[in-house]
């Protein structure tokens, strides 16, 4: 509903002037950072997850155990908290060039010095953040297919860089596009990042066109415009697929013995494993934890705890309605004798890909048009208004997370109940158990765990998103991504750390779940 309401409001709405206007100013810039954005940022994740995934699955040195399941933590640090702490860092009142002057007795003009908000500084961003998605996947792919394809390699004669280019490269190449492409959609998707290093994007457009200039048609249109980003993101993973497939055609997949280095190359690889992992979580949550401490925010106590109360209450309403509802359209597909609910869930799984901007704009036009229509029959019939129902209160903006968010449990569920077998169902059946009784009775405790890692991943997405809580949350009632963005925007940055430390440690559970799966050798679920 929210994509068909997208596209109905640009074909029905006309030609506004505000889209004129935007036109002829900024939509250009809008789509030249979206571009700089995307290839940027999409070099650096594939050339960092390949980089980690090879090192860490077909070398041995000091520290691999270690960096195997810690490079994936950069994923609970949002984007835009790393940025509001790299500004605090890196700016010309910052500790970095304020010891450049002292050391060096340089004044303002003597030296250069990078802007860390500008585009190139959100691309380091994006890439030091979003990464581990690439690393994930490819190292997953390697230590699938790349065991026994490399000895038939190396029996050819292969060396070491041509079995990387020749053999596990191509045989990866799936898993660097599907994890690049996600990289692509959360750059897509971000509004908190872009909007404090002053970098003009389409998210940024929509928020401007929505509250500043009041134009849902505006907003419409350049959600649509960000929309076809996404979806030729889509396509072109798809298209890079093509028609290939990689199979392994060994009874056992071996895994890949993993050459010792030695003392330089291993620390070398030990280097180029702890550099993405300093840059993306290490020295940003020591700075974090360093301003939380030395002066936090002074509206710490009971705006805090309220503060934190309807971030927990919103994610944790998400999470509870997410799993459930996963949960039934799972179990529906796999009851089912037709293609047809595993279609729709599908395309239920879509919404994850759509960003929460756009999610936000098209649910807010037709709901607040039902709110208006309740309220107006509602005092019609009783004569008392209610108010907005549905937008005055948090069920709509539930129903925005919902909408992005619900893809995330249905994998984890799916990829779960999948590897249940079907003769419990059938020995089930045979102890006069009808559907509900063996879900209930059979699947749900078999899937306890999976379906904790479901709502937690879903909890802490809805803890970290911004631009859907920014657009729909009702009058005076803020959570902490909101908090965090605006003393942000204030030049707070040091308030700003106690909110968004608080969003980064909720943000580690799930990244320890990964770690975990990933020393034991299992696939992520994310």
């Amino acid at each position: 509903m929210p994509v068909l309401s997208v596209f109905s409001n640009v074909l029905s709405g006309g030609t506004s002037d505000t889209w004129a206007h935007l036109a002829d100013t900024v939509l250009g810039e809008f789509v030249r950072n979206t571009l700089i954005l995307c290839v940027g940022v999409g070099i650096g994740v594939a050339s960092i997850g390949i980089t980690t995934a090879w090192l860490t699955t077909m070398h041995d040195f000091p520290g691999r155990r270690f960096f195997e399941w810690a490079l994936v933590l950069p994923l609970a640090m949002p984007a835009y908290v790393m940025a509001y702490v790299y500004t605090d860092y890196l700016q010309f009142v910052g500790p970095v060039q304020s010891w450049l002057r002292e050391t060096f007795e340089w004044r303002r003009g003597d030296y250069w010095f990078p802007d860390v908000r500008s585009v190139g500084g959100a691309v380091a961003m994006f890439m030091f953040v979003l990464y581990p998605y690439v690393y994930m996947l490819v190292r997953t792919a390697f230590l699938e297919r790349a065991g026994g394809m490399l000895e038939a390699g190396r029996s050819l004669g292969l060396g070491p860089w041509g079995g990387f280019f020749r053999v596990s490269l191509p045989l990866a190449r799936p898993a660097v596009v599907a994890g690049t492409a996600l990289a692509l959609m959360e750059t897509l998707a971000d509004y908190g990042t872009v909007s404090y290093f002053g970098v003009q994007t389409f998210t940024t457009g929509i928020y401007r066109a929505w509250f500043s200039l009041g134009d849902r048609v505006a907003a419409a249109q350049l959600s649509a415009s960000l929309l076809a980003f996404v979806i030729l993101v889509l396509l072109l993973e798809r298209a890079s697929r093509g028609r290939a497939r990689f199979h392994n055609t060994s009874r056992s997949a071996p895994r890949p013995v993993r050459k010792r280095l030695s003392p330089l190359g291993g620390a070398l690889a030990a280097l180029a494993c702890f550099l993405p992992l300093f840059f993306g979580f290490l020295l940003p949550g020591y700075l974090l934890l360093e301003m939380a401490i030395e002066v936090g925010d002074s509206q710490f106590g009971p705006r805090f705890v309220q503060l934190a109360r309807n971030s927990f209450v919103l994610a944790a309403v998400t999470a509870v309605l997410a799993v459930v509802l996963a949960v039934l359209l799972a179990y529906a597909a796999r009851l089912a004798r037709s293609r047809l609910p595993e279609f729709l869930n599908r395309v239920v799984a879509l919404g994850y890909a759509v960003p929460g901007s756009v999610i936000a704009v098209g649910i807010l036009i037709p709901v607040t048009r039902l709110d208006n229509l309740l309220a107006a029959w509602w005092e019609a019939s009783f004569g008392v208004n209610p108010g907005l129902l549905l937008t005055g209160g948090i069920a709509a903006l539930v129903y925005a997370y919902l909408s992005r968010f619900l893809a995330v449990a249905l994998h984890t569920v799916e990829s779960s109940l999948g590897k249940i077998t079907p003769s419990m169902d059938d020995a089930a059946r045979s102890l006069g158990y009808g559907k509900w009784l063996t879900l209930g009775r059979v699947h749900v405790p078999i899937l306890r765990g999976s379906l904790l890692t479901a709502g937690l991943l879903v909890f802490v997405d809805v803890m970290k998103e911004l631009p859907a809580t920014l657009v729909m949350r009702p009058f005076n009632f803020d959570t902490l991504a909101t908090q965090a963005h605006t003393l942000a925007a204030d030049e707070r940055l040091a308030e700003a750390s106690t909110a968004a430390l608080t969003i980064v440690v909720v943000g580690l559970l799930p990244m320890f779940i990964i770690s975990r799966q990933i020393v034991r050798g299992e696939r992520p679920t994310t």
